[in-house]
C-alpha cells in the first residue's frame, strides 16, 4: 500500500474518534463530513494537508490547548528504533498540525515533539522551530542526544539536516555551526544504527553545501580516537565522494 492510501475514509473515522476521546468539544461530524470521500483523488501531502484543515476547522481551541489535548492521545511509547515507520503513520496530520502552527507555543510543541517521536517521526516539525528560534532549539537538541530514548537521540540528529527528504533545505547547520557539531560529536559513537544512519546522513547533506565544514568534524573526532560507530558514520557520510 502506497502511503498516500493509508489516509482513507476509514482512517478519518478512526482517528476523528481519537480525536473526540481528548477534545470532548471536536465537531467530528464536521471533521468527517468534510473529508469522507474527498481524498481518493488526492497526492500524500495534499491528503495530510485537507485533514489539517479539517481538524483546524473542528477544533475550538488555540495552538496551546490543542497540543496540550495531543500528549493525551499519543499512547504506548515504540519498543523499536525503526517502528515510527511501521505504526506510526496514524499521526502524521498531528505532526502536521505542529508543523502548521507550532512557532505560536514553540517550546510547549518542542516539548511535544520529544513526545511525539517516541511513537513517530517529528523531524519535519521541528524543522520550523529551528528557522524562528535556532539557538534555542538548538540548545534543546543538544540535550537529546543524550537521551537514553534512541527515538529522542535520532530526531536530535534527522532534524537539522540540512537536505532532509520532503522538505525544504535548512541551514540552521551552517548558521549554527558550532551547536551542530556538538549535536553530531555527542552522536558519533551511537550503538544504535538507526542513529548512526542519521548522523552519516548529515554528513552526507554537509558535504553537498560545505565539504570543508565536513571534513573538519571528522578531523576532530579523529583526534579523540575512533570507533565501529564512528567509523561507519563516516563511511556512510562520505559514501558520494570520490
Amino acid at each position: 500500500m502506497k502511503h498516500k492510501d493509508y489516509y482513507n475514509d476509514d482512517y478519518i473515522l478512526d482517528f476523528s474518534q481519537k480525536m473526540l476521546s481528548v477534545m470532548p468539544d471536536f465537531d467530528e461530524k464536521t471533521f468527517s463530513g468534510s473529508l469522507t470521500g474527498k481524498l481518493d483523488d488526492k497526492e500524500l501531502f495534499a491528503r495530510l494537508d485537507c485533514i489539517v484543515d479539517a481538524m483546524e476547522n473542528s477544533m475550538s481551541g488555540g495552538c496551546t490547548k490543542n497540543i496540550e489535548a495531543f500528549f493525551n492521545m499519543l499512547g504506548p511509547e515504540l519498543e523499536q528504533p525503526e517502528g515510527m515507520f511501521n505504526f506510526g503513520w496514524w499521526l502524521w496530520p498531528v505532526s502536521r498540525y505542529v508543523e502548521r502552527h507550532g512557532n505560536e507555543d514553540w517550546r510547549l510543541s518542542l516539548s511535544f515533539l520529544k513526545e511525539l517521536t517516541k511513537r513517530f517521526t517529528g523531524e519535519f516539525a521541528v524543522r520550523p522551530l529551528l528557522r524562528e528560534h535556532p539557538e534555542e532549539v538548538m540548545d534543546e537538541l543538544i540535550k537529546w542526544t543524550l537521551d537514553e530514548n534512541v527515538h529522542v537521540r535520532r530526531l536530535a540528529s534527522e532534524g537539522v539536516r540540512i537536505r532532509l527528504p520532503w522538505s525544504k533545505k535548512l541551514f540552521t547547520a551552517l548558521d549554527e555551526f558550532d551547536r551542530y557539531t556538538v549535536i553530531l560529536t555527542n552522536l558519533k559513537d551511537d550503538p544504535e544504527k538507526f542513529v548512526q544512519k542519521s548522523v552519516g546522513n548529515n554528513l552526507n547533506d554537509l558535504y553537498k553545501e560545505a565539504p570543508q565544514k565536513a571534513d573538519y568534524i571528522i578531523s576532530e573526532w579523529k583526534k579523540s580516537g575512533h570507533s565501529k560507530a564512528q567509523d561507519w558514520i563516516i563511511k556512510h557520510g562520505r559514501r558520494n565522494q570520490k
